[in-house]
């Protein structure tokens, strides 16, 4: 990517709208988010095991993480989940991959097989839809893949989470990025303010200026 600008979180876009969010996966990364972006929008989760998905509409979590309990058994949370990815992808503004990688230490290769799945079904019934990746992938794989399906609807955001701490580190970030071009800058920052929508208890305190940075990378 051509150059770097950078946008101090007070410089944020105002969120005046709910939006449809799909997450695809709902681990410690997409499950987190999921719950985080639910308190301001309508938020679909996707998962392939039965069982999970009956557990996040009966509000109880399938991961061990506090906070998402806490906030799956109290808060009023706009949050369904389904194994069904197309009917959730199909009305969705953004679809967030949170699906598994796995890394071959031997071969040296990345298994991105179920973002791509992902990424393939969005385009078959939503391709104006913006996908964000937030699965641990390899340098320069959106690239790669924006070359491949011949779209320029997918950024990357990186996470910065801890397992049983996900839900917390998601509402006390360290810093929240957005990895984009030119011509997906707005809809990043949309995404960006979504993200900080979630955190309004974390910014009103005095957090230090590297906490509350934005960055745009284009």
């Amino acid at each position: 990517m051509s150059k770097c600008r950078y946008f101090p979180v007070s410089c944020h876009i105002t969120v005046d709208k709910k939006y449809n969010i799909a997450v695809a996966g709902t681990g410690y990364v997409g499950l987190s988010l999921a719950t985080l972006l639910a308190q301001h929008n309508h938020v679909t989760a996707v998962d392939i095991i039965p069982e999970k998905v009956d557990m996040i509409n009966n509000r109880k979590s399938p991961i061990q993480d506090d906070y998402i309990e806490k906030y799956l058994a109290e808060k009023d949370l706009d949050l369904t989940a389904t194994t069904d990815g197309e009917a959730a992808y199909k009305d969705a503004d953004f679809v967030i991959i949170a699906a598994p990688t796995n890394y071959d230490s031997k071969k040296n290769f990345f298994d991105c097989s179920a973002v791509e799945a992902v990424i393939e079904l969005v385009l078959k019934v939503n391709p104006d839809a913006t996908m964000i990746i937030k699965s641990t992938i390899p340098v320069g794989y959106t690239k790669q893949v924006r070359s491949k399906y011949n779209t320029g609807n997918i950024i990357f955001s990186p996470e910065f989470l801890r397992e049983s701490k996900a839900l917390y580190d998601n509402l006390y970030p360290s810093r929240i990025i957005v990895s984009c071009d030119e011509a997906s800058a707005e809809k990043a920052h949309i995404f960006a303010a979504l993200l900080q929508q979630g955190v309004q208890i974390m910014l009103k305190r005095n957090v230090s200026s590297a906490t509350a940075e934005l960055l745009f990378h284009f």
